[in-house]
């Protein structure tokens, strides 16, 4: 009896979701992972079986992910220095060329392998791949940190007509030849522009932007969060996130979620479910 009970309440479930299947079929959404979700198996796993879910029922699932916790590591074992300026990390010839290696090498082939294991089929490739992240020098203070200037939409289009899930280092390229490191959700931004997709969902640690009692705001709108920013409601880490989900609204993307990526079924539950989770942000606020 207690089967029969699960299998109704599976159909139930399936039913349920119907109308989202059909609202985000063939629709782009592009997802970026953090460093530290990618440190635990269990969350990497379910991650990789719900974007392969995605592409199965018809998204075109384009994944950026970051990786700071593991370049720190590595630089830490190879006794390099990070200096950080405003919360981003200073990198020189040497740092770049082990930031390279750690994002497009370890980071995104695990990633690539989680997916491939759950059954899709993802392909690794960094913004340096086919031109497809083009980068201004971002601050002189910085180095050699790039930020998104052309992204050539194409090589990602073709990607996706092929039925891969394209997983991104965000690695560019300067117009003059040099790699670059670009920040994470800085990356992501810029292609669901590119991409015009329909969401842009950002994976974090935490539920999503909280009011000044710490309680999540289900949505919000480009000016409600500039206001909550100067009122000194939004800080620390997550004003780059919103002022990234700000730029992607205003230069076409449908929408924004900031979420927690370390809840189980996090992608599923937001897109295929009424209520959501984490923070909405789109220029209206119906």
């Amino acid at each position: 009896m207690t089967k029969n009970k699960d299998w109704i309440t599976a159909a139930k479930t399936l039913s349920e979701a119907l109308p989202y299947l059909q609202r985000y079929d063939k629709a782009i959404v592009v997802i970026k992972i953090g460093g530290n979700a990618m440190t635990d198996t269990g969350i990497l796993q379910s991650f990789a079986q719900d974007v392969v879910l995605m592409r199965q029922v018809g998204i075109n699932t384009v994944v950026v992910h970051g990786g700071g916790p593991k370049i720190t590591h590595t630089l830490q074992r190879l006794g390099i220095n990070s200096q950080f300026i405003r919360g981003k990390r200073v990198s020189c010839p040497e740092t770049v060329e082990i930031v390279e290696m750690v994002l497009s090498g370890n980071v995104n082939k695990g990633i690539v392998q989680a997916i491939n294991s759950a059954g899709g089929q993802a392909i690794g490739i960094s913004g340096k791949d086919a031109r497809l992240m083009v980068c201004d020098y971002s601050d002189p203070e910085l180095g050699l940190v790039g930020h998104p200037s052309v992204i050539n939409a194409q090589v990602l289009h073709n990607l996706l007509q092929s039925g891969l899930i394209p997983v991104i280092a965000p690695i560019g390229v300067s117009h003059d030849g040099q790699t670059l490191n670009v920040n994470g959700d800085t990356a992501a931004g810029a292609i669901a522009a590119a991409l015009h997709a329909d969401r842009l969902l950002l994976l974090t640690d935490v539920d999503g932007v909280l009011n000044q009692d710490g309680q999540l705001m289900s949505r919000l709108t480009p000016q409600e969060i500039r206001s909550k920013i100067r009122d000194g409601i939004i800080e620390g880490g997550m004003t780059p996130k919103t002022e990234t989900a700000i730029k992607a609204v205003e230069d076409g993307v449908r929408a924004v979620v900031i979420m927690n990526g370390k809840t189980p079924n996090a992608l599923l539950l937001e897109l295929f479910t009424s209520h959501g989770v984490g923070t909405l942000i789109s220029s209206k606020r119906s």
